[in-house]
């Protein structure tokens, strides 16, 4: 059992929930951990995205798994989910994430004694993950993304959602309850997920949300490109799933060829749709991220 501890940082008026797993406590004088943050995206919050219990299964947790292998995890409730506050009037769009991030990451490098930290973040969450770090170059050491969107150009699934900007654009707050978790699944490729995982996600975020941010869908539907790829400087890392209907393969390479740093990964997975850490093949996913944070720099 891994030891955890949540913490709150303050946006305004509104709390921020941000939380942490590692595999003991810290203990005074002890070296600190390689830091991992992980970023969410735009329907299911930090911790129910990346620390998700399945009954019967033990290994859905990203954070249980990288705990594991020694690394100190954090993750956190953008403004507007699961068990943070709710900005008056706010939709939480993308710059709202990276602004969130920008209270958050130096309080997990104050907490835990480092300066940089690796960072992942998945679909409108990379894009958070990738605006931070192109802001803040000198706190993120290696990036992480899957489900990356650049333009849109090609993407299935933003030319069915435009069909609901109008919906989207009208309010800070879309619904969410159990056939919108399943169908997130089912969007993709059938088959690419247990039916228990939406399952155990309801489970986690009904009790404590029924409606989630609009910020996100808005912005991948009418402001990309979002992020500026030659603004982000650290050894980078992109994951596609074969299925992912939300950034096409040719869109993605676009942004992979004007990263300016050559220590830069794409990797394709086979059998996998828009949620890699929660697929039947997730552990292609670990490996793929595990990978990438030990590969060895010509800084180490």
């Amino acid at each position: 059992m891994n030891w955890n501890a949540e913490y709150y940082v303050n946006k305004g008026p509104v709390r921020l929930y941000v939380y942490r797993k590692r595999a003991t406590p810290p203990v005074a004088g002890q070296a600190p951990l390689p830091v991992l943050f992980l970023v969410h995206g735009s329907t299911v919050s930090g911790r129910n995205t990346y620390d998700l219990q399945v009954p019967g299964r033990d290994d859905y947790s990203v954070m249980d798994h990288f705990a594991a292998l020694g690394y100190d995890v954090w993750t956190m409730d953008h403004d507007g989910y699961g068990r943070s506050g709710w900005t008056e009037g706010s939709n939480s769009g993308i710059q709202s994430g990276a602004d969130d991030l920008q209270l958050a990451v130096p309080f997990v490098l104050e907490t835990t004694g480092v300066s940089t930290l690796s960072m992942f973040g998945s679909s409108s969450g990379a894009l958070r993950a990738s605006l931070f770090t192109t802001r803040n170059p000198e706190k993120v050491s290696r990036l992480g993304m899957a489900a990356l969107v650049y333009t849109g150009a090609g993407s299935p699934t933003l030319e069915q959602r435009r069909t609901k900007l109008p919906e989207y654009s009208a309010s800070p707050r879309r619904k969410v309850n159990l056939a919108f978790y399943e169908g997130m699944f089912n969007r993709d490729k059938p088959g690419t997920s247990e039916a228990l995982v939406p399952q155990a996600i309801a489970a986690a975020e009904l009790p404590l949300v029924s409606e989630v941010p609009t910020g996100t869908y808005v912005d991948m539907c009418v402001n990309l490109p979002a992020v500026d790829p030659a603004q982000i400087v650290c050894p980078v890392m992109i994951i596609r799933g074969e299925y992912d209907g939300i950034a096409a393969e040719p869109d993605l390479l676009d942004f992979f060829a004007r990263l300016p740093n050559k220590d830069k990964q794409f990797v394709a997975l086979a059998g996998i749709a828009h949620n890699p850490m929660m697929g039947v093949y997730r552990k292609k996913f670990y490996h793929a991220l595990k990978a990438f944070l030990e590969m060895p720099l010509q800084s180490d």
